[in-house]
């Protein structure tokens, strides 16, 4: 299938997520039907669905399959959007990220796969653009397209950021290899501002939920006072540490509802007095080396011409 194909308006499409109204009401379940009634001009803007109950829905490319493609096949395309848009060939680099790659996983645990994709030119180069994310919720799968991923890391995104420094890679290119040897371009001083801001957010609507439910979600608690560890830590090493180890029983602590509530929150408190004394006394720049990253995005770009 090519990813930059428009699905005409009137094609009949199959639902690969199930979608609720404001009341949260099923409006459209997951393998609903329904028919395109607007297209965009590329896929990385929505299609408007009309169901078989008249109602409309917005939809992405990837959110949805051609139904005469879903009967053909005689599978669940929701199973693996990225075969639907033939884009295994393109992926450059894969890898686990979250629980397991944090070692703080338990049998329970789901192998979470990112990764970057990097389109052939005249795919990307066409009327119809390519889409810049595909995910495979089941399969815990996402993928980004290589300008996305790059921009992201610039940005210090915390979840791109591991994926550069994870322990537990399944598959490299080149090109992959070549970003990866180059990861320490993309930290910065900005570490601070997007993980603490994220952070503080975070904090803010637990504080809520513990006020008008009681109750808070403790993975997500520990999950947060894990990333001030880490953007500690880069400030001070330029290293993302993605595999918990000083700090490991006491994160397994909050998660298993061992550690009450103030103390979840001193140990916040103390970690943001940490970074900002971090963030004094740091060695990384202001601002990522953006001239090196557009320059392996360029290289990467050429390498695509004639595939």
């Amino acid at each position: 299938m090519n990813p930059n194909l428009i699905i005409p308006v009137g094609t009949q499409i199959v639902s690969r997520i199930e979608v609720r109204n404001k009341q949260q009401e099923v409006i459209c379940p997951k393998n609903g039907v329904g028919v395109i009634i607007y297209a965009p001009t590329d896929n990385s803007h929505i299609y408007k669905i009309r169901l078989t109950n008249d109602l409309e829905i917005n939809l992405n490319r990837h959110e949805f399959s051609i139904r005469k493609q879903y009967q053909k096949q005689g599978i669940h395309p929701a199973d693996d959007p990225l075969a639907e848009f033939a884009l295994d060939d393109y992926i450059i680099y894969r890898c686990i990220v979250g629980s397991k790659a944090f070692g703080l996983d338990n049998q329970d645990s789901d192998t979470d796969l990112r990764g970057i994709y990097l389109p052939p030119a005249d795919l990307h180069w066409s009327l119809y653009g390519i889409p810049q994310q595909l995910e495979n919720h089941e399969n815990q799968e996402c993928y980004w397209e290589l300008q996305k991923f790059i921009i992201m890391a610039l940005k210090a995104n915390p979840n791109i950021l591991e994926c550069l420094y994870t322990p537990l890679i399944e598959k490299t290119t080149p090109i992959a290899e070549k970003l990866l040897a180059k990861k320490e371009i993309f930290l910065s001083q900005l570490v601070y501002q997007t993980y603490n801001g994220y952070v503080i957010s975070q904090f803010k609507k637990m504080e809520q939920d513990l006020r008008n439910q009681g109750k808070i979600k403790p993975k997500h608690a520990m999950h947060l006072i894990r990333l001030l560890l880490s953007g500690i830590t880069i400030l001070q090493s330029g290293f993302v540490q993605v595999k918990v180890s000083k700090h490991r029983e006491e994160l397994l602590a909050i998660r298993n509802g061992n550690m009450p509530w103030s103390e979840i929150n001193k140990w916040r408190l103390d970690l943001h007095k940490k970074f900002d004394n971090s963030l004094s006394n740091t060695s990384l720049p202001e601002r990522p080396d953006y001239e090196q990253a557009n320059n392996l995005l360029i290289e990467a770009r050429k390498s695509m011409v004639s595939k």
